[in-house]
C-alpha cells in the first residue's frame, strides 16, 4: 500500500473513530439521565429515548463521510495504487472538521440532552422546547459535515 492510500483510510478511519466515539459518549450521558427517569416514570420512556437518540447523529456524519472518501479514491473496490501522498493528505484533511467536530459535539449534545430529559421529567408538556437545546449543538456537527462533504466532492 502505498502512502497516499494509507492517508485516506487514515482519514476516514478518524471521521468514524472519534464522531462515533462522542456519540457514544453523548449517547451514553443522556442514556443515563433517562433510566433515571424511566425509572421513576415509564410513561416519558418515548419522550427521552428521543433525546438519548440526538447525540447519535454525528457517528452517522462520519460513516457517511468516510464512505464518501472511501468511495472517492475507489479504496472499497480495493484499488490503492496510484492515489499520491497529496492526494492522501488532502483527503486526511477533508475528513478532520467532522471527525473533531464530531467528537466534541457529540459529548455536548450528550450533556445537553440529559439536561432536557431533566426538564421532560418535571415537565413533559415542554418536550418540543426541550430537544432545542441539544439541537443548537447539533448545528455544529452539521457545519462540519457540510463542510467535509463539500471538501471531498472537490478531490
Amino acid at each position: 500500500m502505498n502512502l497516499g492510500a494509507a492517508l485516506v483510510i487514515l482519514g476516514a478511519a478518524l471521521a468514524v473513530a472519534l464522531a462515533c466515539g462522542g456519540s457514544a459518549k453523548g449517547v451514553g450521558i443522556a442514556g443515563q439521565a433517562a433510566a433515571g427517569v424511566t425509572a421513576e416514570d415509564p410513561s416519558k420512556f418515548t419522550r427521552v429515548l428521543i433525546m438519548q437518540l440526538l447525540p447519535g447523529t454525528q457517528g452517522i456524519y462520519g460513516l457517511l463521510v468516510a464512505f464518501l472518501v472511501l468511495s472517492r479514491f475507489n479504496i472499497l473496490s480495493g484499488d490503492l495504487a496510484g492515489i499520491t501522498i497529496e492526494a492522501g493528505a488532502e483527503a486526511l484533511g477533508a475528513c478532520l472538521p467532522i471527525a473533531i467536530a464530531g467528537l466534541i459535539s457529540g459529548m455536548y449534545q450528550g450533556k445537553a440532552s440529559a439536561a432536557s430529559i431533566g426538564l421532560i421529567a418535571k415537565r413533559p408538556e415542554q418536550f418540543a422546547r426541550a430537544m432545542l437545546f441539544p439541537a443548537m449543538v447539533e448545528t455544529y456537527a452539521i457545519l462540519s459535515l457540510l463542510v467535509s462533504i463539500l471538501v471531498v466532492i472537490q478531490l
